[in-house]
């Protein structure tokens, strides 16, 4: 068969696992040992830490929807990034994007650099800046496409000629745009990564991390970190995103086109300073005229939920500064242009009318209410 559409794939993720009974939806199973017939006899399946067969089932349709050759599906996408990290040793250099999700940031300065690794970070939308900071400790390129939360994107080709020249991993965070958007892989990507409690699994329920990879050593270094590890999925979880990931393509296409409409709606926004929209996916930010208007526009929200998180089909708005990346410093997040003023709106897949609306009410009150505190 020619390669399938990654529509259809995320449509038939899990179908046509259980011969036996011929189940549409995949079986949970939550056994944690398997019987062996005697000694050298197994069924594929030992011990659940190693492989079980509704993780399994996510980890191989992880693997196709990104074009890797293997697929490892962990209890977080913090999980997930950790178990890409144990591939370094202490001595190791890995040059990242400076406009960085600010768990990942956490990770890699207040964990992995105790342990042993540097990190240094450039402007993805500036190769040469990148290619400065390699030197012979750089093991590793790690991208975000789109970042978090100001939407740079990098041009993969660019950084799969420079991982190629210099013998690096180029590692791809491949949440915001899922591979319906961006196949990191095919455009020269070792590793992909991705936060699966957000877009994949789609409704706030679960929190899960995957990982794709290409090549056979490569997925094997992987999959010996994470059996020994064990940061493994469980049985319930793998099942649910599974159950997510079916439609992804009807909810990405109205994330999308939500994100269209509210874009330029917040773009004539008088209280609007600068919206920041890559033109693709659900994930847009953008930045009040005033740092005063920021706590009562939220307090004013009626039907978008002010939380962290995003990709759900519910629409979230997250203020950076104290949640996402609340332990970053202060100088390092303003350098950086996550300043007091912005905003990152996940859009859900609500009517975009009433999303508009309720931004609208919200801002007027965030008008009033600023107005008010400077006449007083």
């Amino acid at each position: 068969m020619n390669r399938r559409n990654v529509a259809t794939i995320c449509t038939q993720i899990g179908n046509r696992s259980d011969e036996k009974t011929g189940a549409v939806s995949a079986p949970i199973y939550h056994s944690t040992a398997y019987r062996h017939e005697g000694i050298g006899c197994s069924t594929g399946y030992d011990y659940a830490r190693t492989k079980n067969p509704t993780r399994a089932l996510l980890e191989e349709g992880i693997a196709e929807l990104e074009g890797g050759d293997g697929g490892f599906a962990c209890s977080s996408g913090m999980a997930a990034i950790q178990l890409v990290l144990t591939l370094f040793e202490p001595g190791d250099d890995i040059v990242a994007t400076s406009d960085i999700y600010g768990g990942t940031y956490r990770l890699f300065e207040e964990g992995w650099r105790k342990w042993g690794l540097t990190f240094q970070y450039g402007d993805p939308r500036n190769p040469d800046m990148f290619r400065r900071m390699i030197t012979e400790k750089t093991k590793a390129l790690f991208i975000e496409t789109p970042t978090n939360p100001l939407m740079q994107e990098a041009d993969l080709s660019v950084y799969k000629q420079m991982a190629e020249e210099h013998g690096l991993y180029l590692i791809v965070d491949n949440t915001f745009y899922t591979p319906l958007i961006q196949r990191p892989i095919d455009e020269g990507a070792d590793i992909v990564i991705h936060s699966a409690s957000k877009y994949l699994a789609g409704h706030n329920d679960v929190i899960a991390g995957l990982v794709a990879a290409k090549g056979e050593k490569l997925c094997e270094r992987l999959a010996f970190s994470l059996n020994s590890a064990g940061q493994i999925l469980s049985p319930n979880d793998s099942w649910l995103v599974m159950r997510g990931i079916k439609t992804l393509p009807v909810r990405m296409k109205q994330h999308e086109e939500n994100a269209k409409e509210i874009a330029a709606y917040l773009e004539s926004h008088a209280s609007v300073s600068e919206v920041i929209y890559p033109g693709r996916g659900g994930m847009l930010s953008f930045r009040v005229n005033d740092e005063a208007c920021v706590d009562p526009f939220l307090r004013n929200l009626e039907l978008i939920t002010f939380a962290e998180s995003l990709g759900g089909v519910e629409s979230l708005l997250t203020y950076p500064a104290t949640q996402t990346h609340a332990d970053v410093p202060q100088n390092v997040r303003e350098a950086i242009g996550v300043d007091n003023c912005l905003l990152r709106y996940s859009v859900g897949i609500e009517s975009a009318a009433d999303l508009i609306a309720d931004l609208d009410y919200a801002l007027e009150k965030a008008e009033q209410a600023t107005r008010e505190s400077s006449s007083s």
